[in-house]
């Protein structure tokens, strides 16, 4: 999915990932959605790739999201990144308060890059859990559980709240 304000190239990314994914051999839809206000307001569109004939281009939670603002990132945040400290081009604990500045996100950071000082700062920034690598996937499998077990329920207390104060 991308998602952004009009007049970013949204609809332009997605018929370029179509395209691209059409020439590769794959089944494709392409769909876009603007919002009331056209250039300016909100866009996304998503791209559904597959090897076989796609039945329902429906999709409650995208895999991938390029959001390229703030508004998309909060409407379509994922419910927990995963996210390596060692990027190309740019650093990972920015990529970190980029997300913590955004959204409250669960974030668990894989990394080889895992001395001491490298997992502290990584938690003082706001990183849920910290493991590094080579990373046990029976591990990573049950932290992840975890994480979103304790997001569910925050989730569910935070609707109760709200809910009692209307």
């Amino acid at each position: 999915m991308f998602a952004g304000f009009g007049g970013q190239g949204i609809m332009l990314m997605g018929q370029i990932l179509a395209q691209a994914a059409m020439n590769e051999g794959f089944e494709v839809v392409w769909i876009p959605s603007y919002g009331p206000e056209m250039r300016g307001g909100t866009a996304y569109c998503m791209v559904i790739m597959g090897d076989r004939p796609i039945g329902s281009p429906i999709v409650k939670n995208p895999q991938h999201l390029v959001a390229m603002n703030r508004p998309s990132l909060e409407k379509f945040a994922p419910d927990l990144v995963i996210l390596d400290l060692m990027l190309p081009g740019m650093q990972g604990l920015d990529v970190l308060r980029r997300i913590r500045d955004a959204a409250a996100t669960p974030v668990i950071v894989v990394s080889a890059k895992d001395s001491e000082a490298d997992v502290v700062t990584a938690l003082e920034l706001g990183a849920t859990d910290f493991l590094g690598k080579p990373v046990d996937p029976r591990e990573l499998a049950l932290r992840l559980r975890n994480t979103l077990t304790a997001k569910a329920h925050q989730d569910s207390l935070d609707r109760t709240v709200a809910a009692a104060v209307e």
